[in-house]
């Protein structure tokens, strides 16, 4: 996870494998979890903040 704290230091580390972004200005928030070895990013919530306040950021799986 220190690439991605060095890459985005405005992320927010959620766990182990989970990172929560705010993308276009803010006003949307991107959740992603990261296999690292495997070296692949999978989107599991795009949303605004009113969505993401109703969903479990550690379980959600949008996609």
């Amino acid at each position: 996870m220190d690439e991605v704290r060095q890459a985005a230091p405005n992320a927010v580390i959620l766990n182990g494998q989970r990172v929560r972004f705010e993308i276009a200005g803010g006003n949307y928030r991107l959740i992603v979890m990261i296999h690292f070895r495997r070296q692949i990013v999978y989107v599991n919530f795009i949303g605004t903040h009113a969505e993401y306040d109703k969903v479990d950021a550690l379980t959600v799986s949008m996609f």
